[in-house]
């Protein structure tokens, strides 16, 4: 007998894939702010570039966190 029904099974797949998927994007933002931190001057847009990678990072950062948590809350009552 199957412990989690499998829509449960399911919504964590996709949850994990997610996961994966915004970790990339995330790393990839990291690697882009590094090539702007390694300049010594930024143009305008460059320096518009960076707020807007910090701030996207850190949305992902938060989505990932959410995903971890309902996972590890899906493994609590499964």
């Amino acid at each position: 007998m199957d412990a989690q029904p499998l829509d449960l099974k399911d919504e964590v797949a996709r949850a994990t894939d997610e996961f994966h998927e915004l970790a990339a994007k995330h790393h990839e933002l990291e690697d882009r702010l590094h090539e702007l931190t390694a300049k010594h001057y930024l143009s305008e847009p460059e320096q518009v570039e960076e707020v807007t990678l910090k701030k996207r990072k850190l949305q992902l950062k938060d989505r990932m966190e959410d995903l971890r948590r309902r996972q590890q809350l899906g493994h609590a009552h499964g």
